[in-house]
C-alpha cells in the first residue's frame, strides 16, 4: 500500500500515565502492552528522533497531537524541547501545529505563556458542571477535580491560550444536553466536542456501565443539535456538526470516524513504537519503533495496511444505506468490539441514521448559508 503523502501523529509521551483515576479511561489498559518500569516518560532520544524522522517525511501540514494519559507530566521543558527541534529540523514551507489534550490540573501560568507563544491548540477535558464532571473525574484520593479545570479554563482564557473543551458522554449526562449545552454557553466556552466512550469489562464481554445505548445517544445528538440550530450556530462550534456540514459544503467529513479509510494518523508511544490508532495499542497492531525506523519502515508494515482495509469492509445493510457516504459505517472500534467482524454494523448505527434523518434538511438549509457566504465575501475580496 502507498503510504499517505499527509499523515500526523498522536503522541503518548507519558504512555497511559495520569494523576487522576477516570473510571471511563480506556487507555489505562495501554501500559499492559508494556513492561513494568519505573517511568513512562519518553526519553529526549526518541523525542528528537521521531520529530526529525516525522518532519523529513516531506509533509506539508505537520500535526503533532500531544495526549496520554495526562502528557503534562513530562514536564513543560520536554514541549520546549520538542518545540526547539520542530524549529531545527522543519524544512522550509512546512507548517507546523501542535495540539494538546489535557486534564488542566498542571497547568499554571509558566504553562499558559507557553502555549499561547507557541499557539498549541489545547483541548481541556471538563464533563459539564461540578456534580456532572466529578462522577467519574476523580484524583486517585477520591476528590473531585472540577474546581481545578474551571481554574485551568480561567488561566487559560486569561493567556488567550486557544481551547475547546472535551466532554465525554456517559450515563452521568447523555440525558442532559441543554443543561450542557447551557453550562458551557454561560462559561463562554464556544467550542465543544463531545465523545460517546465504549468498552467492555474484561472476561464477560459486556458493556461497561459507563457506557450509553445508542437510542441515549440518538437523542443526545438530536437534541443538542435542536438547541444549536435555533440558538448557537454560527457562533458556537461543535465538532460533530461541524464535520456533518463540512460534508454538505465541502463533501469531506472532518472526523475520522465518518471518512471513507482509516490511516490519516499515526500513534507513538513513550518508547516509540508507533499503532495506527490509539483505540487499536496491542501487540498485534505494533506497527514498528520509530526509534530504530523509519517512518517509511512503520507504512511498509503489511499490518498497516490490513488496518485501513477494516474499515472497507462494509456490512451489506452499509452499501445500500442512503447515509453511507456521510459516515462509512462508523469508527471501526464500533463495529469490531464484539466478536472482531468488521463488517457488524456499528453499536452506534441506530445513533447515527436517527441523527442523519433527523437534522438532514437543516444541515442542507445551513450549507447553502455557508456557500453564499463564501460567494459573497469571495466577491469583496477580488473588488477589494
Amino acid at each position: 500500500m502507498i503510504p499517505p503523502k499527509e499523515f500526523t501523529l498522536l503522541i503518548k509521551p507519558a504512555s497511559a500515565v495520569c494523576n487522576l483515576d477516570c473510571r471511563y479511561c480506556f487507555y489505562k489498559r495501554a501500559l499492559d502492552v508494556f513492561p513494568k518500569k519505573e517511568s513512562y516518560i519518553m526519553p529526549d532520544t526518541v523525542l528528537r528522533g521521531l520529530v526529525r524522522k516525522y518532519l523529513a517525511t516531506g509533509v506539508r501540514q505537520a500535526g503533532f497531537s500531544w495526549q496520554g494519559g495526562e502528557p503534562t507530566l513530562c514536564g513543560l521543558d520536554f514541549y520546549k524541547k520538542a518545540v526547539e527541534y520542530q524549529m531545527e529540523f522543519s524544512a522550509s514551507g512546512q507548517v507546523i501545529s501542535n495540539a494538546f489534550q489535557t486534564n488542566g490540573i498542571l497547568l499554571d501560568e509558566k504553562w499558559a505563556r507557553f502555549l499561547r507563544q507557541y499557539r498549541f491548540l489545547v483541548g481541556l477535558s471538563l464533563d459539564g458542571p461540578e456534580e456532572i464532571h466529578d462522577r467519574y473525574r476523580r484524583d486517585y484520593a477520591g476528590h473531585g477535580t472540577f474546581r481545578k479545570v474551571m481554574r485551568a479554563a480561567t488561566l487559560m482564557n486569561e493567556h488567550q491560550v486557544e481551547f475547546n473543551i472535551l466532554t465525554l458522554l456517559g450515563e452521568h449526562n447523555a440525558d442532559k444536553a441543554e443543561e450542557l449545552y447551557d453550562f458551557f454557553t454561560r462559561q463562554g466556552f464556544r467550542y465543544l466536542q463531545f465523545i460517546a466512550p465504549l468498552d467492555l469489562e474484561p472476561g464477560t464481554g459486556k458493556i461497561k456501565p459507563f457506557g450509553i445505548k445508542p437510542s441515549q445517544y440518538a437523542r443526545f445528538l438530536c437534541d443538542l443539535f435542536d438547541i444549536w440550530y435555533e440558538r448557537g450556530f454560527p457562533e458556537v462550534s461543535i465538532r460533530d456538526f461541524d464535520s456533518v456540514l463540512s460534508y454538505h459544503v465541502d463533501g469531506k467529513s472532518l472526523i475520522c470516524p465518518c471518512q471513507k479509510e482509516c490511516g490519516s494518523y499515526l500513534v507513538v508511544e513513550h518508547n516509540g513504537d508507533v499503532f495506527p490508532c490509539d483505540f487499536y495499542v496491542f501487540d498485534e497492531w505494533r506497527l514498528g519503533s520509530i526509534a530504530g525506523q523509519e517512518f517509511a519502515d512503520v507504512f511498509a508494515n503489511g499490518r498497516y495496511a490490513e488496518f485501513r482495509r477494516l474499515k472497507t469492509q462494509l456490512n451489506h445493510r452499509c452499501r445500500k444505506c442512503e447515509w453511507l457516504t456521510m459516515c462509512y459505517g462508523d469508527c471501526v472500534k464500533y463495529r469490531l468490539f464484539q466478536d472482531g467482524n468488521p463488517r457488524n454494523l456499528s453499536y452506534f448505527c441506530l445513533a447515527m441514521r436517527t441523527f442523519f434523518e433527523h437534522t438532514h434538511a437543516r444541515f442542507k438549509k445551513l450549507a447553502r448559508r455557508v456557500i453564499e457566504y463564501r460567494a459573497a465575501n469571495a466577491g469583496a475580496g477580488a473588488r477589494g
